[in-house]
């Protein structure tokens, strides 16, 4: 529950039709099971305490009073537990039999929630027996069970359950055809407030509604932002006329986190981070609350607060997809996103020149492939593509040759442009010794290479492209006014980790010998090549030593930017996400680091060129982003502090 990890289990247990205490006694079994798996929200089948096909036996006053002893054999056996048990049971109220769902916590029924949606259509005939269930609100006073009246409860559909302890951890219950229509009871709830919706289901199963459901319940999460808990019937159902599949699902925002497969029984687990449902609550604005007169009523419980042993996995690429085929439609995807961005611009202004300045590093390949597919959407000649090398004292004969052969490759105009004597004509300037490697020395270089690259722009009526990445721009690793400037960032909202993987994709689809230059710069080690190489010729400045490993950077990216979450949640992700591959005193480390970096570089964030957005995190200044230059990182570093 700590850090808005709730652990949910839908179960499907065996049953026989109208067989209320066999029923119930599986229910506590399996109960007992997910609770003691660390449980805090068990969510068990439609009408699981008598069967969902009883027939006209739901008429009998025998199986009814059955099935409400059940239920406080349940609350008996259940006081202890500091989990929320959520069963379906038919309940009759003044004359009238509704298909209900019982919400049980520690011996108590926090609500009794009624089917409002009653299919009586094809196989189902619900209205034979049972009547839609009223709203909570238009319920005056709390009803009891016949069979125990010391038992009382709210009763009516859409009612919210809120954790005292843990805000974030509130619930609504809708069951089975509720979600199928179009005007479902989770849209109040959701309004209301509820982060998690519940679904009892006896949803029977014929060719093709597997997918239909995992698409109805993947739009519903998604477009409520919310973790959907979907909890089906299975063996034991009469199969008299249907059969039943037990298909078991747990989503989060518009994706399955969970799922058992059909014709199974038993516990599906799933941790939800409600913290993060939130939080994108509050980050879209068109989530709208309900107004004061449609909300939904809300009842408290207090539940212990503990921490949630996540077994979910966390990804430690979270900007990358992790299948191959989806990796490679999203690739071909974000390459044509950046080139539509370029050659729209060129469109633009009638401009057919581009310069990039050309190191033979990861970014300014990237840029040139950009540069490559906008000429050939605008039908542009290749040679207006002007690359440009400029060594200097960093510059080592591996990424120099592999700049010249890349040009070569793709039809570019090579220039060299050596800037050594313009670098130390400016030290002369300026009074800076060649032998202090300061950043002084670094940063006169980016800013050098920035100019011959806006001059020649300007000879040729070009524009400069920009080859950073969103990295980069998080961390402040750019010279201001040097390759942090540009006349168009095609790289801007491309995290380093999928940068790699971008011109991977690339060199997947050339021929053997352009194949062959992209695979020694993606072999390169990463560095802005500004201090002298090793004796060996070999670069000596590697970025990651400096600045730390961008695996860990950009796992962290996303989720200070996209989350917003704490950064001890950060860091206890991580450790999971990364482990076996850095210890926890590297994380903490670099997630100190990060957030240091993060803060202090805003001044170099405030002032951004123009560039496409390709994914949802971005730092645009005019977009996503808006931050003062001077906001203090004390609140975050205090936090992690704590750890």
């Amino acid at each position: 529950m700590k850090d808005g990890w709730i652990k949910i289990a839908c179960v499907t247990p065996p049953l026989r039709v109208a067989d209320c205490t066999y029923n119930a006694e599986k229910i506590i079994e399996l109960a007992a099971e997910a609770a003691a798996n660390g449980a805090k929200l068990i969510v068990f089948p439609e009408l699981c305490i008598t069967g969902y096909t009883c027939g006209d036996l739901f008429l009998q006053e025998t199986l009814l009073q059955g099935a409400e002893t059940a239920l406080c054999s349940i609350l008996e056996q259940t006081k202890q537990w500091n989990a929320v048990i959520v069963t379906g049971l038919p309940f009759a109220h003044q004359g009238t039999l509704y298909n209900c769902a019982a919400v049980c916590y520690q011996g108590q029924i926090l609500g009794m929630v009624p089917k409002q949606n009653l299919p009586n259509y094809s196989e189902f005939y619900e209205m034979r027996h049972f009547t839609p269930g009223p709203d909570a609100r238009d319920m005056t006073h709390p009803l009891s069970l016949h069979t125990n009246p010391a038992v009382s409860f709210p009763f009516g559909a859409k009612q919210i359950f809120t954790c005292k302890q843990l805000p974030d951890f509130t619930f609504g219950v809708e069951i089975c055809e509720d979600v199928w229509v179009g005007d479902t009871p989770s849209v109040t709830m959701a309004k209301s407030g509820a982060s998690l919706l519940l679904n009892l289901s006896c949803s029977d199963e014929i060719i093709g509604k597997e997918d239909y459901r995992r698409t109805i319940l993947k739009a519903k999460s998604g477009s409520l932002l919310c973790a959907y808990a979907y909890a089906d019937a299975g063996f034991g159902e009469s199969t008299q006329d249907m059969v039943f599949a037990g298909h078991n699902l747990i989503l989060e925002n518009g994706s399955i986190l969970a799922e058992s497969q059909l014709f199974t029984q038993g516990i599906l687990y799933g941790e939800v981070d409600v913290q993060r449902l939130n939080g994108e609550r509050r980050r879209s604005n068109t989530f709208c609350a309900a107004k004061p007169e449609e909300a939904a009523p809300v009842h408290y419980f207090s539940m212990e607060a503990e921490k949630t042993t996540l077994t979910r996995h966390i990804d430690p690429a979270p900007f990358v997809p992790s299948g191959s085929a989806e990796l490679s439609q999203r690739c071909e995807k974000i390459l044509t996103l950046q080139a539509m961005g370029l050659a729209t611009r060129l469109r633009h202004i009638g401009c057919k020149t581009a310069v990039v300045g050309l190191s033979g590093g990861l970014d300014s390949t990237l840029a040139l492939i950009v540069m490559v597919h906008a000429f050939q959407i605008c039908g542009l000649d290749p040679a207006g593509m002007l690359a440009v090398t400029m060594p200097c004292f960093g510059t080592t004969d591996r990424t120099y040759q592999n700049a010249c052969r890349l040009a070569q490759a793709y039809g570019a105009t090579l220039r060299e442009i050596p800037i050594q004597k313009s670098v130390r004509q400016h030290f002369t300037d300026i009074g800076q010794s060649e032998d202090v490697h300061d950043v002084t020395y670094e940063n006169s270089q980016a800013r050098e290479r920035t100019q011959v690259l806006m001059d020649l722009a300007n000879q040729n009526g070009g524009i400069v492209i920009g080859t950073g990445d969103l990295s980069e721009l998080a961390l402040g690793w750019a010279t201001y006014n040097g390759d942090h400037m540009s006349m168009y960032a095609v790289n801007a909202s491309i995290p380093k980790t999928l940068v790699r993987y971008l011109v991977a994709y690339e060199a997947s689809q050339a021929d053997s010998a352009l194949r062959a230059i992209l695979q020694d710069v993606l072999d390169t080690p990463v560095s802005p090549e500004l201090l002298p190489p090793e004796k060996d010729g070999t670069i000596a400045q590697k970025t990651e030593e400096l600045v730390g490993p961008y695996a860990l950077h950009d796992f962290f990216l996303y989720y200070v930017l996209r989350m917003g979450f704490l950064p001890h949640k950060i860091y206890e992700m991580a450790c999971l996400a990364f482990r076996g591959t850095y210890d926890t005193e590297t994380i903490l480390k670099w997630l100190k680091k990060f957030y240091w970096r993060f803060f202090s570089q805003q001044f170099k964030r405030s002032c951004l060129p123009d560039g496409p957005k390709v994914g949802s995190v971005t730092l645009s200044p005019r977009g996503d982003w808006r931050m003062p230059s001077d906001a203090c990182v004390a609140l975050w570093q205090k936090d992690l502090e704590t750890l």
